[in-house]
């Protein structure tokens, strides 16, 4: 898609890292945490759980006025998740402030996460453009609204002229967003189904445009767990699978061990390491994230993302080559490759 990666930066960003110590050993079995908030979010998700929306409000009014994106795109889509069971507090705060626009971002994302669900998906997702278009006109300098729009684009089968006008909007406003990025690569791993090279090319590009603390260095890695997961197109080189989990290796080095920020990045490094067969580098990871599992990536191979990572941790722990989980731990190009990315039930903020 040579229109899309022209968009990024040409200037290459040099690159410094450093090896964070490994720190204690991973904490006991019962001490595994799933998706555990930060400091920030879990006051905002406690009064939540009351019914109050005071504490979200001001959290992600604090993002927007920091221009803290990442942050944002985050704490909007756990904010989305918890509001799916108990929307309460989104109606008053909706009732108290409809035009707030962080409030406009949130009922955003819950709309286009409830429309994912359907079984009529893009006709559904179709008919809430109205409330994106809300949401994007809010503050201007918001990429998520954005990046959720690229979620409804893939989700409702958007052509590539939209799409990449859309694509355009969301980097001139944050040149390296996480979220826009991942985005964008998903919807390039649909639109090329079966051919894993493409987005690995404009993973790679990304990256190295992308200053060395980004989080889009582990967008490669993303695309190497796109592609072991999914089960078709041509053989992607095992160098550029192992170039790719260098690049989020070098990533992890930048935070220090057992940062709740780096956990995703490191719990879907590990499962690369993993499937590469790459066994020390692997349990190098697993102390670096030391309580903090999050559901992806291991949810994409188990119906208890939880116990997954633990049955893991504990082959890893003890030397031994994991056994393969209703073939979830092949090598590269091995049978039974986990369920794909691309089937099944999948909602439209999985990174």
């Amino acid at each position: 898609m040579a229109s899309l990666r022209a968009l990024f930066r040409s200037a290459r960003t040099a690159r410094t890292t450093s090896r964070p110590a490994l720190g204690p050993l991973p904490p006991a079995e019962d001490e595994v945490l799933l998706d555990a908030p930060d400091e920030r979010l879990a006051p905002a998700l406690v009064a939540a759980g009351q019914g109050a929306y005071g504490p979200a409000a001001g959290l992600l009014a604090g993002t927007r006025a920091a221009a803290e994106w990442e942050a944002r795109d985050r704490y909007v889509r756990r904010l989305a998740l918890f509001a799916r069971s108990r929307p309460e507090w989104v109606d008053e705060w909706h009732a108290a402030a409809p035009q707030d626009p962080d409030l406009l971002v949130l009922r955003a994302q819950l709309a286009v996460d409830h429309a994912w669900d359907s079984p009529a998906r893009s006709e559904v997702l179709r008919a809430v453009s109205p409330v994106i278009t809300s949401a994007a006109r809010g503050d201007d300098r918001d990429p998520v609204p954005w990046r959720i729009a690229l979620d409804h684009a893939r989700g409702s089968n958007a052509g590539h002229k939209y799409f990449e006008e859309l694509w355009e909007a969301a980097v001139r406003r944050a040149p390296h967003h996480y979220g826009c990025h991942v985005a964008a690569l998903r919807y390039l791993a649909t639109y090329w189904h079966g051919s894993h090279r493409e987005c690995f090319d404009f993973a790679d590009l990304a990256a190295q445009d992308a200053p060395a603390d980004s989080l889009v260095q582990a967008l490669p890695a993303r695309a190497a767990f796109a592609y072991l997961t999914d089960g078709c197109g041509p053989e992607v080189p095992r160098a550029r699978l192992d170039a790719a989990a260098d690049r989020a290796i070098a990533l992890s080095a930048r935070f220090p061990a057992g940062d709740l920020w780096a956990a995703e990045v490191r719990n879907k490094l590990m499962y690369l390491l993993v499937r590469l067969e790459r066994w020390d580098a692997a349990r190098t990871q697993l102390h670096l994230i030391g309580p903090y599992a999050t559901s992806f990536p291991w949810d994409r191979l188990s119906d208890d993302p939880l116990g997954h990572f633990v049955r893991l941790r504990a082959h890893l722990l003890a030397g031994t080559e994991p056994v393969p989980e209703a073939g979830a731990i092949p090598s590269p190009g091995g049978p039974g490759r986990p369920r794909t990315e691309h089937g099944g039930h999948v909602t439209a903020d999985d990174h």
